[in-house]
């Protein structure tokens, strides 16, 4: 299978071809980058594409921001974000998943 084929797959088809730890890594490399981000307490978990935040952040907008980083990763099916900030809702526990049928192609 070629790289148009898998761009046409579905995200649930996509991710089949990405190791939970290859895009764990790939977050973890994203939130290190970003200063804002690197310095806080937030674990990273990937199962079957799904990314699960976790920890703790000092304000919602780090909160959002770590949700957003791990989102820009292809492969990522969905956020599952129980990371705690000032006025999160608790239990922070928000699924967003992208069920549209054609991934984000990130190709030049």
């Amino acid at each position: 299978m070629d790289s148009s084929e898998i761009r046409r797959g579905t995200m649930t088809e996509l991710a089949h071809f990405i190791p939970d730890e290859n895009l764990r890594a790939a977050i973890l490399a994203k939130f290190a980058a970003e200063s804002r981000i690197a310095s806080t307490n937030v674990r990273v978990g990937v199962l079957n594409g799904i990314a699960h935040l976790a920890g703790e952040v000092d304000s919602l907008a780090k909160r959002s921001m770590a949700e957003d980083l791990a989102r820009e990763i292809p492969g990522v099916r969905g956020i599952v974000n129980r990371i705690e900030a000032p006025g999160a809702p608790n239990p922070s526990r928000t699924v967003n998943l992208d069920l549209s049928p054609n991934p984000k192609d990130d190709s030049p």
